[in-house]
């Protein structure tokens, strides 16, 4: 049973500023020291260690103590957003002139890494605000544009979300159907977005539409534009803690100047999910540590026939294997993030990191499960949540068979898609 209290403050409950509701605060320590077989972190910097230990410990102190309470009544806290901001966690690889971290994409790993080991939903909240609405505000807007928007983005005082997928179109998004028409003095814009983190609280939308022509562009579209809504997406049994929902627009008149001036066409929103994806591949990372050391506390705790059953053959065989496949992907993520500062990382080299490595955080948290037994799926233990969270990031952000097909492309020079 997962015992839980009231987090007092005073003596007085924490009460959700949102909702009025009494947080639960997990009796269960965060004892979470870190993974490193290879001694990886003589790789880091003094300034990477001193990252990742300022989010290691805010994980600890805001996220760790009430997730399994949020997961459980499927509650995002909004107020982790401003905390979020406060923390650098919001596009911390855009330069510091517009309120980002400036930033190296080794330390974007590493946050990424660190907040995913608290929880997947988490992450998916800073990643689409650093990924995929600040980086392309940075990269394709106009100077105007990234003043307006960006500090406040990087602050928490606004949350973004990136509208890309739509009911008919998700691993397909050339064919979109969502579109703009040039009404002189504004752009008139129709269509759906679905499955979209962080839209139902976003105070603005991303969105990537196409003109009359055909072409994609990606336009800003700020909460409170008549005929724009965002229905939330609710009996959700993953990312529990992240909100998620639709874009809807309905004849919504967008000013001009909140179009993206400086690329458009496909590649524009890839380029965006390649920097998240990258994101992805280093938070699923923190997400395996988290089950594995768990497991192997409870390894070594759990007594069966009068002794751990750390000390059984099959055990320690799925513990070798965990610790293996997490090393393999530690130093996986650290090459790309070189490769990444380098300006030198492709689309198809990404897809390899985000696909293994989803993959073997998914394999290791079901291994997890076995380990801890029954307790496995109880919130007395982070396990069953992150099996639930990784189920989505599998197929979030490109499927797994599809980052697939784009190595085969790679590989051979054909494309399977068509």
């Amino acid at each position: 049973m997962n015992v839980q209290k009231s987090v007092l403050i005073g003596n007085k409950p924490k009460i959700d500023m949102e909702t009025g509701a009494v947080v639960q605060k997990s009796l269960k320590k965060d004892l979470y020291e870190g993974v490193d077989f290879y001694g990886i972190d003589d790789l880091l910097t003094e300034e990477h260690l001193l990252i990742r230990s300022s989010i290691r410990d805010f994980v600890k102190r805001e996220i760790s103590p009430y997730i399994e309470d949020w997961a459980q009544k499927a509650h995002f806290p909004y107020e982790i957003v401003k905390k979020f901001g406060e923390v650098g966690a919001f596009g911390p690889q855009i330069p510091s002139a517009y309120g980002g971290g400036g930033l190296d994409y080794i330390s974007y790993g590493l946050i990424m890494q660190e907040v995913e080991r608290g929880d997947s939903g988490m992450r998916s909240t800073a990643s689409v605000q650093g990924s995929l609405v600040m980086y392309p505000i940075y990269k394709f807007g106009s100077e105007a544009q990234r003043e307006k928007y960006l500090p406040k983005l990087a602050s928490g005082e606004m949350l973004g979300c990136f509208g890309l997928t739509e009911p008919d179109h998700g691993s397909n998004p050339s064919g979109m159907t969502t579109n703009f028409k040039d009404m002189g003095d504004h752009f008139l814009l129709n269509g759906a977005k679905m499955w979209i983190s962080n839209s139902p609280k976003a105070d603005i939308a991303v969105v990537w539409a196409k003109d009359e022509s055909g072409r994609i562009h990606g336009l800003i579209v700020e909460r409170g534009m008549e005929g724009f809504s965002t229905p939330e997406t609710h009996n959700k049994w993953s990312l529990r803690a992240s909100c998620t929902g639709e874009l809807v627009f309905d004849n919504v008149k967008v000013p001009k100047e909140n179009i993206l001036p400086n690329k458009s066409g496909l590649g524009a929103p890839l380029m965006c999910l390649d920097s998240a994806r990258y994101g992805i591949a280093w938070g699923t990372l923190g997400a395996a540590m988290d089950c594995y050391d768990s497991a192997r506390r409870y390894a070594m705790e759990r007594i069966q026939f009068d002794k751990p059953i750390a000390s059984f053959q099959l055990i320690q065989k799925k513990l070798a294997e965990m610790l293996t496949e997490i090393t393999k992907a530690q130093l996986l993520v650290w090459k790309l993030g070189k490769m990444m500062e380098e300006g030198k990382a492709t689309t198809a080299q990404i897809s390899l990191a985000k696909r293994n490595n989803v993959a073997m955080a998914l394999d290791i948290a079901r291994e997890a499960r076995q380990i801890h037994g029954g307790m496995g799926i109880t919130g007395e233990y982070s396990i069953m949540r992150h099996m639930m969270n990784l189920e989505s990031v599998v197929t979030y952000e490109g499927t797994h068979d599809i980052h697939l097909l784009i190595l085969g492309n790679e590989i051979t020079g054909i494309s399977a898609f068509k």
